[in-house]
């Protein structure tokens, strides 16, 4: 005789569900990657179609979701959308836009002038499995922020949309250094462009003649700044503005909160989501 295993009673499984803010241009401009990724490798068959999966990758993405939580109103396995995360991941980071190639855009389009900030997208110190901790993790502390957490350069244009951001470097880097090893006034001076920069780049440009770099003053114990000296401060301050906007742009994806990846997965991460948020805001 067969025996019934199954419970008399007791509730349906609980399906997590969330709302996108996010437009029908992006969840087809994901869909679109995937589809052509898979005629691309010829695989003809996936658990899901595309369209699903890129909405069950935005939403991860988005909302910082655990995988377990969307696999499990969708009938597949944290494993297998872990797997089409980094895969997306990966595709849409290899439409991210070179730094010569972006300055070159804008110098196309008339502009004359980008704007360079770094930020701090912290990662955590405590996983299931292990803490990291002593010289592992000390490089990706900052001194400045007083977090674990991996450096990032970006530069936006007079509007305030990303075009390009650096590859992560471990928090205790300064900016200013980060922006040598990217050559940053190199492929300024090539596009023929000038960029605005807060205090912590100054003296980044070794043309002190015919800069391309502007970062305002900064006042000694000695030699306080003079009124206009504080006006062209607070003149660059007001440009510089529209560059937080393209930070917040890019935080609005929760996943950023705190990142778990090493910095060449944190990189791609970066430009996957500056793919995304160009995507969904133009200003």
């Amino acid at each position: 005789m067969r025996k019934n295993t199954s419970p008399a009673e007791g509730p349906d499984r609980l399906v997590y569900q969330c709302r996108l803010g996010l437009s029908t241009a992006t969840l087809d401009l994901v869909s679109t990657v995937i589809r052509c990724h898979l005629e691309k490798i010829r695989s003809r068959w996936r658990k899901l179609p595309p369209g699903r999966i890129a909405l069950i990758v935005l939403a991860v993405l988005r909302h910082d979701q655990r995988l377990s939580d969307m696999a499990g109103g969708n009938d597949i396995s944290a494993s297998t959308v872990r797997r089409w995360l980094l895969e997306v991941i990966g595709l849409l980071a290899a439409r991210a836009p070179r730094l010569d190639r972006a300055l070159k855009k804008i110098a196309r389009k008339g502009g004359v002038v980008v704007l360079l900030d770094g930020t701090l997208v912290r990662t955590r110190t405590r996983t299931r499995t292990r803490r990291r901790t002593g010289d592992e993790n000390r490089p990706n502390y900052s001194g400045k922020h007083k977090a674990h957490g991996l450096l990032f350069l970006a530069l936006t244009d007079e509007k305030g949309n990303l075009i390009w951001i650096s590859a992560a470097k471990p928090g205790r880097s300064s900016e200013i250094t980060t922006a040598r090893h990217n050559k940053i006034t190199h492929h300024l001076r090539q596009a023929g462009l000038g960029s605005l920069a807060d205090l912590g780049f100054t003296g980044l440009d070794d043309d002190p003649d015919d800069p391309v770099v502007i970062t305002g003053r900064k006042a000694t114990r000695g030699h306080p700044l003079t009124a206009a000296q504080k006006e062209a401060n607070r003149l660059v301050s007001r440009e510089r503005a529209a560059n937080e906007h393209g930070f917040a742009d890019l935080k609005n994806w929760r996943i950023l909160t705190k990142v778990r990846m090493n910095a060449r997965h944190a990189t791609t991460l970066l430009r996957a989501l500056l793919v995304l948020t160009n995507a969904e805001i133009v200003r």
